[in-house]
């Protein structure tokens, strides 16, 4: 009886997951939706703005020395991947006090045609890192110090939230979750 008990706890919790390589949230947060302002051509844009594709949200600075420019060139490879013009990286600013559109815009565009850089005003950024619990903090005394998540947000064509990771490592791993989320 034991075994059999044991048997049927394991093969209820193999049906529980997701088959994800990253952590799948669906539903525990909000779908993306944001006002900011594309660095690539100055306009506004909005959650909505991407809905049909697979789109990842990452917040992070143009100055990080570290962090930002590793997680964003294994985002580039899985891109190379994934090979679909249907995914779009969004790389949004904690510093736009630095962050001017056009130094965005080039970071950016350094990295992949497919990652677009925005930038909001003081408001909307605190409005979009407070919807999506992302953490940062700019403190501009000497030494200019900037703190940020280093979460990625991965939302399916509808704009629903579906996996996050702070381990982009593993461009392959994301791939296979990115083309799962495309069909």
């Amino acid at each position: 009886m034991r075994y059999a008990a044991l048997l049927l706890a394991l093969m209820l919790a193999a049906c529980g997951r997701s088959g994800f390589h990253m952590t799948d949230i669906s539903g525990a947060m909000p779908r993306l939706d944001f006002h900011l302002t594309r660095a690539s051509d100055g306009r506004p844009v909005s959650g909505e703005t991407y809905r049909g594709k697979v789109t990842l949200l990452y917040f992070g600075y143009t100055n990080c020395p570290d962090v930002c420019p590793a997680t964003l060139a294994n985002l580039t490879g899985m891109l190379a991947k994934v090979k679909s013009p249907d995914v779009q990286i969004l790389f949004v600013t904690v510093d736009p006090g630095r962050d001017s559109l056009s130094a965005l815009r080039e970071y950016a565009r350094a990295f992949s045609p497919q990652i677009e850089g925005l930038r909001g005003t003081a408001n909307q950024l605190a409005d979009v890192a407070r919807r999506y619990r992302v953490a940062y903090s700019v403190d501009p005394a000497p030494p200019y110090t900037v703190m940020h998540s280093n979460a990625v947000f991965f939302f399916d064509r509808t704009g629903r939230v579906r996996l996050v990771t702070t381990d982009t490592t593993d461009p392959a791993a994301m791939a296979d979750d990115v083309r799962r989320l495309l069909n």
